[in-house]
């Protein structure tokens, strides 16, 4: 996040960059996604029951996860290790997050949109 100021007012402009749009295909096993978001298989289970992850099922019916996935279960092992937050409060941040993420990406788009006329 970087945060400016506009110079003659003395009003701050919070800017938060998009992050680069992570790979939304299902194609890691759960060891995988445990092993490379440093916690257990058991946590991403558990993450599973709170509704913080989504699991996706290939056609031969093996449970599969994303990088997107991976990267959301690193933010979740950072909120909880890092700032003592319970998987409750985790929730409310993240739906928070994505909820800031959108509003953020109508507004570039309705920039981009005007900018073109």
């Amino acid at each position: 996040m970087t945060q400016s100021s506009e110079s003659g007012s003395s009003m701050s402009v919070i800017t938060i960059r998009l992050t680069r749009e992570l790979d939304d295909e299902p194609r890691y096993a759960i060891t995988a996604v445990a092993a490379r978001g440093g916690v257990t298989v058991n946590t991403i289970r558990r993450y599973e029951q709170y509704g913080l992850i989504e699991r996706s099922t290939s056609t031969a019916g093996h449970l599969l996860y994303s990088e997107a996935d991976i990267d959301r279960v690193q933010r979740i092992r950072r909120l909880v290790d890092d700032l003592g937050i319970n998987l409750a409060g985790v929730a409310a941040i993240l739906h928070l997050r994505e909820q800031l993420l959108a509003v953020q990406r109508e507004l570039f788009a309705s920039r981009q949109s005007q900018t073109r006329r």
